[in-house]
């Protein structure tokens, strides 16, 4: 039933018992290039804005708010087991992210992805207030 699983989701903080699961977790979204890959020790490093989706036990989701400084904070590392989709999983990370940002007192928050229309539906645009936009330099060969 879709109303059970939807109040079987949890959004919780990650915690060094799900490093192990979540690593495993990102593999393949990592060889689809949809996430940059994280090693164990990245993800360990960014327990304290790391959060993870849980349904009947185990993780379909993650996302982490990494802080560059008190002004700036980018969105990474979003992603929703396919099977899982659909259940509002990735606007609740991006909810959880959001909300310690302003806990945080961090004033712009950031997304790169190809999920536009996702990211529209959270509220994030292409521009912030006095048409400040982001612009970007790749310095690597492309996957």
């Amino acid at each position: 039933m879709l109303g059970d699983a939807l109040t079987d989701i949890q959004i919780l903080k990650a915690d060094r018992s799900d490093l192990d699961e979540l690593s495993d977790f990102i593999v393949p979204f990592v060889d689809s290039g949809d996430l940059l890959p994280r090693t164990f020790d990245e993800l360990e490093d960014l327990l304290e804005t790391l959060f993870i989706a849980r349904l009947n036990g185990h993780i379909v989701g993650c996302a982490a708010l990494e802080i560059y400084n008190r002004k700036l904070c980018e969105i990474r590392s979003l992603a929703v087991d396919p099977s899982a989709q659909g259940l509002g999983i990735g606007k609740k990370l991006v909810i959880a992210c959001v909300e310690l940002a302003e806990q945080r007192g961090i004033y712009e928050i950031m997304a790169i992805s190809a999920a536009e229309d996702f990211f529209k539906s959270c509220g994030f645009d292409f521009t912030l207030p006095n048409l400040k936009k982001a612009f970007f330099l790749q310095t690597r060969d492309t996957m």
